[in-house]
């Protein structure tokens, strides 16, 4: 099993991602405020990031993503739901955290 580098912005931290592992699980443990704040999410947006890097490196997107990435608000070309998303080990990734943990 392959394992890749996972870089988190803006706080800039590095972790190593096991290949199979749920993107959402591995920024829990970069940012455990993320565990929280899915417990209280409606509409998605808890898990939205935006993949800066290696995208290619992440599991496609599901049709239940596309669907909820729909029906929110500041969704881009780079917007990925964290929680429907698997690392699949074949190259690096950098995702940038969104909303109150942006740092904005």
């Amino acid at each position: 099993m392959s394992t890749v580098t996972l870089k988190v912005l803006p706080m800039g931290k590095t972790i190593e991602v096991a290949e199979g592992t749920n993107l959402l699980e591995a920024l829990i443990t970069v940012e455990p405020g993320l565990a929280e704040r899915q417990k209280s999410d409606k509409d998605g947006s808890a898990s939205h990031v935006f993949v800066q890097e290696g995208r290619k490196g992440l599991s496609k997107t599901s049709r239940e993503e596309n669907e909820s990435l729909d029906a929110i608000v500041g969704v881009g070309s780079k917007s990925r739901l964290a929680k429907h998303v698997t690392v699949l080990g074949t190259e690096n990734v950098t995702v940038e955290l969104l909303g109150e943990f942006s740092g904005f």
